[in-house]
């Protein structure tokens, strides 16, 4: 995890209390989060902080929860990652894992708050992963919709073209992270599933 430590650092010390009656919503998570540059722009009328660090896997989110995000105190939470954990060669159940660690912590640390899980994206770098993703999505699926407060927001489907592959358009000449289409099609699914969740 020391790798993290430079982002996780700038983060902490860029944080700042929010006062009464100003609670953020926290996208929190991988380069997917950190990159998205029009968050606010797409979230008009909402309070957001941006919380990803780049390259992040969904073990380094848990781990890092409580310097990251407690001191922003968020009345909600939204998450991106998993990606990058099963490009490191982890298993679905190891995501499973990680995702039940970070539902703890905010469950024990923050409450009841809601929490949105963004299914991990069918990405052309990734695609060999395909099998695993679907599997890690089906899991994370079960798990967050389980837990009070908790939303699974499904842009998966959404994500592949009528070949059933990637839409190319959605990805950047890496074939990882997302265009400005794709992050409209984030935000539009995030608002039309989780409006009345924040």
């Amino acid at each position: 995890m020391e790798w993290f430590e430079d982002e996780v650092r700038a983060l902490e010390g860029s944080s700042s209390a929010p006062a009464p009656g100003q609670l953020p919503v926290a996208f929190y998570g991988s380069s997917s989060i950190r990159l998205w540059g029009s968050l606010t722009e797409d979230f008009p009328g909402l309070r957001v902080v941006n919380l990803g660090f780049g390259g992040s896997t969904l073990a380094a989110c848990a781990h890092f929860f409580r310097r990251i995000v407690i001191p922003r105190r968020p009345r909600a939470l939204v998450v991106y990652a998993g990606d990058n954990d099963l490009g490191d060669g982890h298993s679905p159940e190891q995501v499973l894992e990680s995702l039940r660690a970070l539902l703890h912590q905010t469950d024990q640390l923050l409450g009841p708050i809601p929490v949105a899980f963004l299914s991990i994206k069918p990405s052309p770098a990734r695609w060999h992963l395909n099998d695993q993703i679907r599997r890690a999505n089906d899991s994370t699926r079960e798990e967050i919709t389980r837990r009070p407060g908790g939303r699974f927001i499904d842009v998966y489907p959404l994500m592949l073209g009528h070949d059933g592959r990637p839409r190319p358009e959605l990805y950047e000449p890496d074939g990882l992270h997302l265009t400005s289409l794709g992050y409209r099609l984030w935000a539009r699914e995030i608002t039309a599933h989780a409006a009345d969740f924040f």
